[in-house]
């Protein structure tokens, strides 16, 4: 897969094309661009997923707290992974988002893209302030010239697979729910700054990180993760929420590996979230805290046996 800004795309060749903005890459996402591939293979045309950065509720409503799934960073390391030929940027900009739906077509997808073929969601809406849906899609492909095909909604045991949901899921900490609907582990990426070395003076160490602020955050409590370090998989325990033992008043991340002793400051890492351990919760003593923290390794070496067992 190549990733370009669509200012970079010189390609004449026609395409099959499927856009949206594909926060989370989730299972429904994924049945979308098989169709891309499949209708690529069949009709021998360029695939291309075309996207936009910033996501377009952060520039059309000034959200400050808009969560994400995914960052744009992310996004882009997932889709790594799929068979798409094209991985296509839009910047999207109050210029760009008055662009009306025929302009957006003709403009975008027909001249800069040589689009032949559309994949379209279910609940497909476009141009200025996503007025025009399947119907005008169909309209403009007549005169236009080009295919459409439209992917209904993937459900997983009779619900619907959206990125709501899911947010919905990582915010109150249901990440076995969430993976599912995902098709793969949640990832928070950040940078790891310096913390207060709490950690290390009762044995367990902490890389404390630093998410995108647009970045969604799992709810307070105890996690069990993977990362990998140089093609290794690395596992640890991560707590999110405010320190209570230590009545700290913001809120951090702080990941624990095990059998792990590279120094990560400043490092941007990625973990992958396999499944919550407990909630957060205040001990009377730092003593309390280390016992606990000592049984949720326990935990997570059980849970790291079994994964084992069934790979």
């Amino acid at each position: 897969m190549i990733s370009l800004n669509i200012q970079n795309y010189c390609e004449t060749t026609p395409s099959v094309v499927s856009v949206g903005t594909f926060d989370g890459f989730h299972l429904g996402h994924q049945k979308l661009i098989e169709k891309v591939i499949s209708i690529s293979k069949t009709k021998n045309l360029t695939s291309i997923i075309l996207t936009f950065n910033p996501h377009p509720r952060i520039v059309l409503n000034n959200e400050k707290d808009v969560k994400l799934l995914t960052t744009y960073e992310e996004k882009n390391k997932i889709f790594a992974s799929s068979n798409i030929d094209y991985l296509i940027t839009q910047d999207f900009n109050k210029s760009f988002s008055k662009l009306s739906a025929l302009e957006f077509v003709r403009d975008v997808l027909i001249k800069k893209l040589n689009v032949k073929h559309i994949v379209i969601g279910y609940d497909h809406h476009f141009g200025k302030n996503r007025d025009a849906n399947a119907s005008q899609l169909f309209e403009f492909s007549q005169d236009l010239g080009f295919d459409i095909t439209e992917v209904g909604a993937f459900q997983m045991n009779k619900v619907s697979v959206s990125s709501t949901k899911i947010r919905n899921l990582i915010h109150d900490g249901k990440i076995n729910q969430a993976n599912k609907l995902l098709g793969y582990q949640f990832i928070l990426t950040g940078q790891v700054i310096s913390g207060l070395g709490r950690g290390k003076n009762i044995g367990f160490p902490t890389a404390n990180i630093l998410i995108d602020s647009h970045k969604i955050k799992p709810g307070n409590g105890v996690y069990f993760i993977r990362s990998i370090f140089n093609g290794y998989d690395i596992y640890g325990m991560m707590n999110i929420g405010s320190n209570p033992t230590f009545n700290d008043k913001d809120d951090s991340i702080e990941i624990h590996f095990f059998d792990f002793e590279q120094n990560l400051y400043e490092r941007q890492i990625t973990v992958s979230l396999i499944k919550k351990i407990r909630d957060e919760k205040k001990f009377k003593s730092v003593d309390n805290l280390s016992a606990q923290l000592q049984l949720d390794k326990k935990k997570c070496f059980e849970l790291i046996t079994n994964l084992k067992k069934t790979n």
